[in-house]
Order: C-alpha cells, then structure tokens, then sequence
C-alpha cells in the first residue's frame, strides 16, 4: 500500500469515526424534545406549577445538552487530535 492511499484511508477512517461520535447527539436531541413535551403537558394540566416545572426542565435540558457538547469535543478530538 502507498503512502497516499494510507493516508485517505486514515483520512477517511478518522472522519467515520467523528461521525459515530456524534450519534450522542440524536439521545440528546430526543431527551430534549421529550422533556419539552412533558413540561407542556405537566404546565395544561397544572398551570400553578409552571414556574416549577419550567425550572426542573430547563436544569434537565441543560444536562441532556451536555451530552451533545460532549460528543462534539470528542469528534473534534478524533478529526483535529488523533
């Protein structure tokens, strides 16, 4: 094998690889949109509780947000680092 094949081949190994990393982010993704959905429901149903329930959500979200940030630092890592 080249030396030029090797390298597209790695090229393109490690841009498969960041993909994969990135799969963290469809979880968060649908965590985010299902809390949202179970806010919603849980301020109709009880609209006295929605400065609570709005609190508890946005602290939840911002931890499924985490998840993402997470799985983008590690594609960054693999492509620019690895």
């Amino acid at each position: 094998m080249t030396p030029e094949v090797a390298q597209i081949l790695v090229s393109g190994m490690k841009s498969l690889a960041a993909g994969l990393a990135m799969l963290g982010t469809f979880g968060a993704g649908l965590g985010i949109g299902i809390l949202g959905y179970g806010a919603v429901q849980g301020i109709a149903r009880n609209p006295d509780a929605a400065g609570h329930i709005q609190t508890n959500m946005i602290l939840a979200i911002a931890f499924a947000e985490a998840i993402a940030i997470y799985a983008l630092v590690v594609a960054m890592l693999i492509l620019f680092v690895g």
